[in-house]
């Protein structure tokens, strides 16, 4: 069986591993922090990211990247956004051209406005770079609930060495050729979950919520198409199928970190409370940047940046969309 690296032990990083674990690979899992490296190695648990689960044996864990990545078939980036960059240029210092790189994070680069994809490729020039995403939670990825994905690339021939290694019963893996949309979908979704949360939080209904979630939709297809992003592609599993269970999930921790915005809490606050990253908040800024220089109008995301940058108080932000200027139905 192949081995396959995992640069980050976070909570989709993990649940991927015992995935493929079970699978047979070898599987290797890099993190900095020691004391996550021996509770991996020693008691087979990762307890900060996935609660009351048993990792397989053949999963090994080390602080020495170059043991991760040497002699991996794949090597995948399961860190947060905003932390791309810097692991894509550690390890050039150790991938061979033959390895071919995944990436699971969702946004896009912060300074750059630049997708994922096009931040590793520029480190990794070398190395062919498969986009994985769709509706996947760690938690029920993690115990086998059937879940289904997407995978994309600018080479397909190595999206599909990546739909068969991941594919299983519990795992379905589709390919779609879509890089823009894929990655585009991924990230903007996460914007309209925290917004989702908010909502939740300040204890509006379901009206509120499909109301949000079908507008929502509607930034994510404006957005994602003037970028270059197929139609079609937003309507799969990279956007409405992402976009439906992150706004709804007790896993999202884009949800959870908007409920207590809506209940009150700072945006500091709410994400020391969640604990991990909330990669909607990362988002927010860098689309509502993007959107600004592609003059596109996203008036969620808008309120939301008001919320999060400049402290809108999230019923007013509610007023302000309810109360925009009439208009047609129409969804570009």
């Amino acid at each position: 069986m192949s081995k396959v690296g995992f640069i980050g032990a976070g909570s989709f990083g993990t649940a991927l591993s015992i995935h493929l674990a079970k699978k047979g690979y070898e599987v290797y899992l890099w993190d900095r922090e020691e004391r996550v490296v021996e509770e991996i190695n020693n008691k087979r648990t990762n307890e900060k990211y996935l609660k009351n689960i048993i990792i397989p044996h053949n999963v090994k864990a080390s602080t020495d990247m170059a043991t991760v990545i040497d002699g991996a078939d794949f090597v995948v980036i399961a860190v947060p956004s905003h932390v791309v960059r810097l692991i894509s240029k550690k390890i050039s210092e150790y991938i061979k051209p033959a390895q071919i790189i995944v990436s699971i994070a969702k946004g896009i680069e912060e300074d750059s406005l630049k997708r994922l994809s096009q931040v590793i490729s520029e480190e990794n020039p070398n190395n062919d770079v498969v986009v994985f995403s769709g509706p996947s939670h760690a938690e029920e990825v993690s115990i086998a609930i059937p879940t289904t994905v997407v995978v994309t690339s600018t080479n397909m021939k190595a999206a599909e060495k990546v739909q068969d290694l991941f594919m299983s019963s519990a795992l379905r893996v589709y390919t779609n050729s879509d890089i823009i949309g894929v990655e585009i979908g991924g990230a903007v979704k996460n914007i309209i979950a925290l917004a989702a949360g908010i909502c939740d939080g300040i204890g509006y209904g379901d009206n509120a919520k499909a109301a949000l979630m079908t507008r929502g939709m509607h930034e994510i297809v404006r957005i994602g198409t003037k970028l270059g992003g197929k139609r079609d592609t937003f309507y799969g599993l990279t956007g409405m199928g992402d976009l439906i269970v992150t706004c709804t999930s007790i896993h999202s921790r884009n949800r959870r970190a908007g409920i207590l915005i809506g209940k009150g809490y700072t945006m500091k606050e709410a994400v020391q409370e969640v604990g991990m990253v909330v990669e909607g908040i990362s988002a927010c800024k860098a689309f509502y940047m993007l959107k600004e220089r592609e003059n596109v109008e996203m008036p969620i995301t808008d309120v939301l940046y008001k919320i999060l940058f400049e402290d809108l108080n999230p019923k007013d932000a509610v007023f302000e969309l309810m109360t925009r200027d009439k208009k047609d139905e129409k969804f570009l």
